[in-house]
């Protein structure tokens, strides 16, 4: 899939945490961008400064210094109801631990971003029944968490990240609680969302075989972009 025009950059972005000699760089004067339709994994050991990236990112943290800009807004000099505001337009997220309320059901979790939204029930339960057959789950509806296997929960919390269309869907160790096979069945479904929905996705990991499913993988090492690499798998659009 051919990307677009750019959706994410970081000019210089510092992150920093502490004072004095207790001061840490998580992000130090980091350059990046990320084009519209784009599958970006984000690597690096602990303290890499690859979860802080992914938060300000996702507009859950913001720059100490430096400028991210996310569809041309300076994101990071939004108040925190403007970046709520952004969030829940723009941006769908996806969990290491799913995240899923225990006692509803598939379609009520998908329904969750629809009801910030304000949508009407009948609409909402429309667009869950939708998406979940978008993920593979249609007739798993009407099921609780407790009723789905972990890959089926993952698969729900695909969904509800992708029922309000977002432009960027931010991973977060999506596979980190599935076996191997498992995890290639939510990377495959992952990969086809890309292509189907051209959704723009940024996803941090630290496998090295769920990296290769993304186009394009970043490497973050003390705070820096320490490498940034085509994948051969993705290479070639489909």
């Amino acid at each position: 899939m051919a990307a677009g025009p750019l959706l994410i950059t970081f000019d210089k972005v510092w992150k920093t945490y502490g004072e004095g000699e207790a001061q840490v760089h998580a992000l130090a004067g980091v350059d990046l961008a990320i084009r519209r339709g784009e599958f970006v994994a984000i690597m690096g050991p602990s303290g890499s400064g690859k979860s802080t990236s992914m938060n300000v990112i996702g507009c859950l943290d913001t720059p100490t210094a430096g400028t991210y800009s996310f569809m041309g807004v300076d994101a990071g000099r939004l108040d925190r109801n403007r970046r709520a505001l952004l969030r829940n337009l723009y941006i769908g997220f996806v969990f290491q631990g799913y995240n899923l309320l225990p006692r509803t059901t598939a379609a009520e979790n998908v329904e969750l971003p629809l009801i910030y939204r304000g949508v009407p029930a009948g609409q909402r339960r429309a667009l869950a029944m939708n998406a979940l057959a978008e993920v593979g789950l249609k007739g798993r509806e009407h099921h609780t968490p407790a009723e789905l296997s972990g890959g089926q929960q993952q698969r729900v919390a695909i969904a509800r990240a992708i029922v309000t269309r977002p432009t960027l869907v931010v991973a977060d160790e999506p596979t980190g609680n599935l076996d191997t096979a498992r995890s290639h069945e939510i990377m495959e479904l992952l990969t086809q969302l890309n292509v189907d929905l051209g959704l723009t996705i940024v996803m941090v990991t630290h496998e090295v075989d769920v990296a290769t499913y993304a186009q394009r993988t970043i490497g973050f090492l003390d705070g820096h972009v320490a490498s940034d690499t085509r994948n051969p798998r993705q290479a070639v659009a489909p």
